[in-house]
């Protein structure tokens, strides 16, 4: 039987891996808006989203949605539109 450190690891993996197509079809949109906007190669817009990600310490997923809010006359956060 699993030890209960176990139980709660597996738990909460099962939980990410849930979320995980979301999170990667928010991503993969995001992308396609810094390409339109950039105008730039997927592979440039996934480094610049990721760039973001790492210097505003936000999460890819929470700068993917940010740039995607975009789309529905949304303002970027301070942050995020500085980096970028």
């Amino acid at each position: 039987m699993a030890e209960p450190d176990e139980i709660v690891e597996l738990h909460a993996r099962n939980e990410q891996l849930g979320r995980a197509p979301a999170t990667r079809a928010v991503i993969d949109q995001a992308r396609g808006t810094v390409m339109a906007l950039a105008p730039c190669a997927g592979e440039r817009a996934w480094d610049l989203a990721v760039g973001v990600s790492q210097h505003c310490s936000v999460k890819l997923r929470d700068v993917a949605a940010a740039l995607v809010a975009t789309t529905k006359d949304r303002i970027l956060p301070e942050p995020i539109q500085r980096e970028l």
